[in-house]
């Protein structure tokens, strides 16, 4: 086993475990021998890219045959051990305390709303098929959407809507910021335009987050033109989108990259709170593509980051404290996040904040929190260590 393959049981039986191998056969032998002989019920896998997803699956069907499958690739992954820029991230929950179950949304670019809420709705009752419901608060949602189909408004609008208030939280699937190829995988099929959907019930004490960084500056840009479906806005303030961004925040055009844009966030204002609108690239003809939709007309504010670091301390220590101690958080990640700790030399802080409180995830081309598809934000689902008590079983 590589010495760079580990593995943490935790005190709710998941059992998460992660290795930077190369080859996606290798790599899944060492997380199946790190597991050992522990029953897992449901895998959630996190995979780099490079991997053979053919390959993954077999390998995965190989060494796990009891257990439902579902995943999506990378853009890094990270652990309770640090980054992880390359590699395997898997989590495996066992059948005691926790039932899953799972589906497939496919052809998510040109979704049948309808249709989406209905399957929703049939996974939503084989969850809860005792009639009244109450054991709602320990029920949450896992989305992994493609991250390359410009959908996941329309998806997660939808999933809410037909989940009636179990919480929502995801990531969409990522490729190391080449844009090329995102892959998602469910119970050894193989997947592109796609979501996953998990639904989990668990006796254990959870509650769904969100954490970003950044507060709003005074400078305002309206969106003049754009393209809504494709996600790209030719003009700011009725000047050509880079140049005008560029110029307001100090910039060369021609410079401009995806650590410009994790530097600069740009943040639209919904409901009294700001959330991030990210900057996915420039295009050669002066327009700036993003990973969220972004309306003709839309006033967009440049945020300016805050300290990374004592923002996830905050959040994490306060669902620590809420749910009595944490035993591990399932996370999703802004890559932009990351580029943004790097630039600004405190990754080594998050690496100690995951390794404090079993932090374990990917990083994503964008998540999502209830109802809505953010960036730059830090998502996930906090577990709690202790059981819920008997009389609420």
């Amino acid at each position: 086993m590589d010495q760079g393959t580990q593995m943490r049981a935790h005190l709710c039986g998941i059992r998460t475990a992660w290795t930077g191998a190369a080859d996606a056969a290798r790599a899944v032998s060492e997380i199946a021998d790190a597991i050992g002989g522990a029953e897992i019920a449901q895998l959630v896998v996190f995979f780099s890219p490079d991997y053979e997803p053919a390959a993954l699956n077999r390998a995965l069907k190989a060494h796990f045959p009891g257990a439902a499958t579902a995943g999506c690739t990378m853009s890094g992954g990270f652990s309770p051990a640090g980054g992880l820029d390359r590699g395997l991230v898997v989590i495996g929950f066992p059948a005691k305390g926790f039932r899953i179950v799972s589906t497939v949304l496919d052809a998510i670019g040109h979704l049948d709303v309808e249709r989406t809420a209905s399957a929703v709705r049939s996974l939503r009752r084989t969850l809860e098929p005792h009639g009244p419901d109450d054991r709602r608060e320990r029920r949450f949602a896992l989305s992994l959407i493609d991250g390359l189909t410009d959908a996941e408004e329309t998806v997660v609008s939808a999933i809410a809507w037909a989940l009636d208030g179990i919480p929502l939280v995801g990531g969409s699937a990522g490729d190391d910021l080449t844009f090329r190829d995102t892959v998602l995988l469910h119970d050894g099929a193989i997947h592109r335009d796609a979501a996953v959907l998990l639904l989990v019930e668990t006796d254990f004490p959870v509650q769904i987050f969100k954490s970003d960084n950044f507060e709003p500056t005074s400078t305002k840009f309206v969106v003049t033109a754009s393209d809504n479906e494709g996600r790209v806005v030719h003009e700011l303030n009725a000047e050509p989108a880079a140049r005008e961004y560029a110029m307001a925040v100090g910039l060369d055009p021609e410079g401009l990259s995806p650590m410009s844009f994790a530097a600069y966030p740009l943040a639209v204002k919904i409901g009294g709170e700001y959330f991030c609108r990210s900057i996915r690239r420039m295009n050669p003809d002066g327009s700036l593509s993003f990973f969220c939709a972004v309306d003709e007309g839309v006033v967009l504010t440049l945020a300016q980051p805050c300290d990374i670091v004592a923002a996830t301390r905050a959040e994490l220590s306060r669902l620590d404290e809420a749910l009595g101690g944490l035993d591990l958080v399932i996370g999703f990640e802004c890559v932009l996040r990351r580029l943004d700790a790097e630039s600004r030399q405190v990754r080594h802080g998050i690496a100690e904040l995951y390794r404090r409180y079993n932090v374990v995830g990917f990083e994503t081309y964008g998540e999502q929190y209830r109802a809505m598809h953010l960036n730059q934000t830090f998502t996930g689902i906090a577990i709690g260590r202790v059981p819920a008590p008997a009389g609420l079983a």
